[in-house]
This record gives structure tokens, sequence and C-alpha cells, in this order.
């Protein structure tokens, strides 16, 4: 697990590998430098000199944030700890064959360490933390007719909707292989191969009303969860987004949102370098957090 720093100085951003769960919850931060010789801080002097106590009004108002978002999904899965481990246990035992495509950590967002990253990338997995900004966001795009910008998204843009608390994990994985279907081979007749079957022709709030509906990717899911370091039981305020490239262009799939957000151009070889420039502005827009992550989706 990787979370990306946002520190400005020559060691830019700094690793932390914090526990987190589904929706990325930090329990505790463990800094460590990219010098390998660097002994890491025990979690709990980490964690208590990496946040200073929380305002009342502040703490109130996160939760609220999340008893309402709760109150707009009634059924809430176990959240999904954000750890490429995890992960990709969890797809290959839904059908991407092993051996095939693999969750890695990305550990900072400068050039030189997106270098490091196993290539090709199919997709990014970006994890940050909700604010009361992200839910005035939500709540106009439930009203929205158009993506941004007023163009329409590809028709080949493998979208759902989420429905299901907890379970944008599971909707990040669902958006990262869907739209790297060609470039991924999937067993024959495995879950994601009758799943991506089956919801083909649905819109994405079919999708959502089937993968709600679905016992199958509960159970996955649920196995998947428990299978992490993270207390199941912590209540959690982050948000998992996919950035997929799709007929040449860079989208953001979030199924808190109506459709796909274009982001510009974008090929194959430039997605990670592309989706690294809207995640370090999204961080900037919270700079006092740590808990952001970071993986992606490569083709071994």
């Amino acid at each position: 697990m990787a979370i990306v720093g946002t520190d400005t100085t020559k060691h830019a951003h700094r690793i932390h590998r914090p526990r987190v769960d589904a929706l990325g919850l930090k329990v505790a931060a463990v800094p460590q430098s990219t010098d390998a010789t660097c002994a890491p801080a025990s979690p709990r002097s980490a964690h208590q000199s990496a946040h200073a106590p929380p305002r009342l009004s502040s703490l109130v108002a996160r939760l609220s944030s999340s008893y309402a978002r709760r109150e707009k999904m009634g059924k809430r899965w176990i959240p999904l700890e954000a750890n490429p481990d995890v992960m990709n246990q969890f797809i290959w035992g839904l059908g991407v064959t092993e051996g095939e495509a693999q969750f890695c950590d990305v550990y900072g967002l400068d050039d030189e360490l997106l270098a490091m990253v196993p290539q090709p990338v199919l997709a990014v997995i970006f994890l940050y933390p909700l604010t009361s900004l992200d839910e005035k966001v939500e709540e106009y795009d439930a009203s929205a007719t158009s993506t941004a910008g007023g163009k329409d998204s590809s028709e080949k843009v493998y979208f759902t909707k989420q429905t299901v608390g907890n379970a944008c994990g599971t909707v990040g994985v669902i958006h990262a292989i869907g739209n790297a279907a060609s470039d991924i081979k999937l067993v024959e007749g495995s879950y994601f191969d009758r799943f991506y079957k089956q919801t083909a022709d649905m819109d994405p709030v079919q999708r959502a009303v089937f993968l709600e509906e679905d016992d199958e990717m509960e159970g996955a899911h649920s196995v998947a969860a428990t299978a992490g370091d993270t207390d199941v039981n912590v209540e959690v305020n982050e948000h998992f987004v996919c950035f997929s490239c799709v007929d040449g262009e860079l989208y953001e799939l979030d199924g808190r949102k109506s459709k796909p957000i274009s982001h510009g151009p974008s090929s194959p070889e430039t997605l990670l370098q592309d989706a690294a420039k809207v995640i370090k502005a999204r961080i900037a827009t919270n700079p006092n957090s740590l808990n952001f992550n970071v993986m992606v989706l490569s083709k071994q």
C-alpha cells in the first residue's frame, strides 16, 4: 500500500504505508523514506506526529457527510482494503488469468517514480478523502445531463453507477478491467467473463442494479475485504475512482457520478502520466491529508 505525499521539497512525494480500508481510511501511518537505510517510525508515533487533533466542527462535518452517504446507499458491503495483494487475489479469483495482469503500488507522482511502474499500464486506481466539496459536486452531478465540457463520452467506455455503500473499491476494479477488456484474457465461463457479457448492453443504472443483486460478487467482495490487515469495522470517509484511456481520451470513472468525466486527450502509453497530473491537482485541493493511495493495473 503506498500513500502519495504532497511535499514540494527535493524528495517531493514521501512514501507513507498506512493501513487503509476499502475507501482508504488510514489507521496508522508509517512514514518511510525512499532511502532503504531509513528505519520506519512506530505506527503510533507516526500517526500522532502526522495529524494534529481535529477541530470539533471538522469532525462533525465529516461524520454528517458520512451518515448522509449512508442514507443514500441502503445496502452496504465491508470496505475493501487498498492493497495490491488483496486486489490481485480478488481479480484472479474472479477470472483474470494469473500472470496476465496485476495491481501494483505507485510510490510517488514524480517522473522518476512513475518510471518504476510496470508497463504497460491498463488503468490507474486513485483513492482520496472525500470532503464537503465532493458532496456538493455529487449532488450537482446527480442532476447533470452531460459530462465535463459538454462532451459526450465514447460509447466504448464501460461505466456503472455505484448504489452499494463501501463498494467503490470493487466498482473501481470493474471499471479498470471493463475498459481494458481487449488487453486482458479472462477465463472463459469465469465470473468476470459472464458479468461483462451479461451487462454489455445495460446502461450504468441497470449495471448498478445488477451488481447490487449479485450474491456471487458480494460473496467474493466479502472474502477479499476480510483478507486485508485493516479492522473491517472502522468507519471510512475515502473513495476509489478509476482512470482509463478509451478512444484517445482520459476518463475518470466514479460510480458516484452520473457519467464518465473526460480529462482530455490521452493514449495507452501516456495514461499513467496523464492520470498523475489529474491526481496531483486533486491532492493539492486537500494538502493537509495523507489519505491518498495510487495503484495501477498493469499487464504482465
